[in-house]
């Protein structure tokens, strides 16, 4: 055992800490509220342990900009961080699906597809596009989009899926495997 295993093993012995912290390990970019429903603490008792957690450099958060979201400390770099906060939105997910089975969209293709108007979709593209994981390409008088790192994207889905509660998603990512 190391010293590292040591001091993660004494910083975990209190049960509350302890499911905490294997519930962010088992959801990774869970954010604060959703940390707060499913594991049904105190809002002061989990900003204490969460807080206590990133001291001992077992946590880290990520803001997306919406919602401050945790992770395993040194497990997601910050690239990876963007795809899962991504991933943790709904609509911003299924946009992702889109692009990584079907390839370059429209802002009017996606909105098709996705049931909602253009200018949600185009809100929730110039977030992805801030994020990096989305490129922009003129093409005539629209504007294509497209995943900057498809792979990266199926990897982590592949990976974290079980932690994703979207079965359109998920029928579109297996769409994407059989091919």
């Amino acid at each position: 055992m190391t010293d590292s295993d040591s001091d993660e093993e004494s910083a975990l012995e209190l049960r509350s800490r302890r499911t905490i912290y294997q519930h962010v390990r088992a959801n990774p970019g869970i954010h604060f509220r959703a940390l707060l429903d499913d594991l049904e603490y105190a809002q002061g008792t989990l900003q204490y342990h969460l807080r206590w957690l990133e001291n001992r450099a077992l946590l880290e958060e990520s803001d997306d900009g919406k919602y401050t979201r945790y992770y395993p400390a040194e497990t997601f770099d910050e690239a990876d961080q963007a795809v899962m906060n991504a991933l943790r939105r709904e609509y911003a997910r299924r946009i992702v699906a889109h692009l990584a089975v079907e390839g370059a969209l429209s802002t009017a293709e996606l909105s098709e597809r996705l049931d909602r108007s253009p200018s949600t979709v185009s809100w929730h593209l110039s977030k992805l596009e801030d994020a990096d994981l989305v490129t922009k390409e003129r093409r005539g008088r629209t504007v294509a989009y497209e995943l900057y790192d498809p792979e990266r994207v199926q990897y982590l889905y592949t990976v974290h899926r079980k932690s994703f509660t979207d079965r359109v998603v998920d029928r579109l990512f297996d769409l994407w495997d059989s091919y």
